[in-house]
């Protein structure tokens, strides 16, 4: 039997969930009502998935697509604080201690999302001690990606910014291939400026610099590929 467009999406959805710690761990019972429970959203490229003060209401899962978290600045700026992709949650941190965020979440591609209210968290997430343990995880990788990021932005070279970004994002998304690393994020000039604290036009240069330099090429989807020669650099920042 040929499946209708809303059972392909929720067996797509299930595919995606079980593949979460935090529902994975969830017995058959919970994981049905907590499926019955999850509200699902699609936002186009560039829509603002939520605001600020919008963190502390729901825990957010990517269905499809991307969104990236970003800080607005004056003039309409973006500083890029994280990128999460098909099977990533966030917004756990604010359902535990009930306070917003200091960002805002824009969808990077169209993306379906799915939204779990903090009455369902509470219910079935907190009661369950195994559920808890894989919590306590994303907490431990959420502060190792903040101290990795601080860490690339405050370097003083611009070159040296960009590289250890580049390097962070493809230990978070990087496909390796016989060429290298494949960063499978499709990203602008203005995107990576924005994680790296830099303008645009120091991020195009560079870019074009290290393509001279035979560190990573651009492919034509807009991913990134990193070479053997910039992984070996990496060793000396």
């Amino acid at each position: 039997m040929v499946k209708t467009g809303k059972e392909a999406d929720t067996a797509g959805h299930i595919r995606v969930l079980r593949n979460i710690p935090l529902f994975s761990h969830l017995d058959d019972g919970e994981f049905n009502e907590v499926l019955r429970r999850i509200v699902e959203k699609k936002f186009q490229k560039n829509q603002i998935v939520l605001l600020e003060e919008e963190t502390a209401s729901f825990m957010y899962i990517v269905f499809s697509g991307k969104v990236r978290v970003v800080h607005l600045g004056g003039e309409g700026t973006e500083r890029i604080l994280a990128v999460h992709k098909r099977g990533d949650v966030f917004g756990e941190m604010a359902l535990l201690d009930a306070k917003t965020a200091p960002a805002t979440v824009i969808a990077m591609e169209d993306t379906e999302i799915g939204l779990l209210s903090k009455e369902t968290f509470d219910t079935f997430f907190l009661q369950n001690h195994k559920v808890l343990t894989q919590l306590v995880a994303i907490l431990c990788q959420r502060l190792r990606e903040a101290q990795l990021v601080l860490k690339a932005i405050t370097l003083p070279d611009a070159e040296q910014r960009l590289r250890s970004i580049l390097n962070h994002l493809s230990l978070l998304h990087g496909v390796k291939d016989s060429r290298g690393t494949v960063i499978a994020l499709r990203l602008t000039h203005k995107e990576l400026a924005g994680y790296t604290s830099v303008s645009r036009e120091t991020v195009t240069r560079l870019l074009h610099r290290l393509v001279q330099g035979g560190d990573l090429e651009m492919l034509q989807n807009r991913t990134i590929l990193l070479k053997p020669k910039f992984k070996q650099k990496m060793q000396f920042l």
